[in-house]
């Protein structure tokens, strides 16, 4: 049974029921995975509906999840799910949350869905094929200068240890462009790229499910995505560096002259 991107759009509508529920009612249970790193109840549930549903139909297929309930097989297909990206935006009623589903074959991403259930937003790709939301098919931006440039980032979640160092990054992007936004949900942050709300986007320290769907919807609206030395980037990859293509070396060299690129 092959794959399609309408498997994904359907999981991913029906993983956004899970979230739109707990969203609106008191949650029952959050955990915390460290410091500042939570998992609730929600995500166990979206992960869970989600799993089921991938073994149930593709037995055969490896998955690669944030909270782990399944373990990892090596497969020529493999999904990469983050059941609820944005847990600290849904556990303070943030609505910049989403599931997100990448399907990879052969180590190439092929189909892509990010479901904001919240505001309603279904994005999604499939390679060669453009990128949308909501069926209306969507670019990066033509901002070609930094300082006209809205710039989203993120923080690790070390970032009591090493804050004042991602500051400083922070800081350095502040001065050069319009803004600088932090949404708290990088595949989220992917996508407003992808239609144009965002112009750049830089982190450290994501794990694949983080940038997985989010990167090839924006690879198919136009964006270009390195790692912070600026080489080939995979979701696997522990820095990210994404534009619309313009902005692209502007920004490698902020990082590159804060001298930051290969620290932390």
């Amino acid at each position: 049974m092959s794959v399609s991107i309408e498997d994904l759009k359907n999981m991913a509508l029906q993983a956004g029921k899970i979230i739109s529920a707990g969203y609106n009612s008191r949650l029952s249970r959050v955990e915390h995975k460290g410091d500042i790193n939570l998992v609730t109840e929600t995500d166990y549930q979206s992960e869970k509906l989600l799993v089921d549903m991938i073994t149930r139909d593709f037995p055969e297929d490896g998955i690669l999840t944030e909270e782990n309930s399944i373990e990892f097989r090596e497969s020529r297909n493999i999904w990469i799910i983050d059941p609820l990206d944005g847990t600290t935006n849904f556990t303070h009623r943030f609505p910049f949350v989403a599931v997100s589903i990448g399907f990879e074959r052969s180590g190439e991403m092929i189909l892509a869905v990010v479901y904001n259930p919240i505001l309603k937003e279904l994005f999604f790709a499939e390679k060669g094929k453009g990128a949308y939301l909501n069926d209306t098919e969507i670019s990066t931006s033509d901002t070609a200068s930094l300082d006209r440039s809205l710039i989203a980032t993120g923080f690790p979640y070390d970032r009591w240890q090493r804050g004042d160092f991602y500051i400083r990054e922070y800081l350095a992007f502040m001065k050069k462009c319009q803004g600088v936004r932090r949404v708290g949900a990088a595949a989220v942050d992917l996508c407003y790229l992808a239609c144009g709300r965002f112009d750049g986007f830089f982190e450290r320290k994501l794990k694949p499910w983080d940038t997985a769907a989010g990167s090839l919807i924006l690879s198919e609206a136009g964006g270009t995505i390195t790692d912070f030395n600026k080489q080939t980037w995979n979701c696997r990859k522990s820095t990210i560096l994404a534009s619309n293509g313009l902005i692209h070396d502007k920004m490698f060299n902020i990082l590159n002259n804060e001298g930051n690129v290969t620290r932390v």
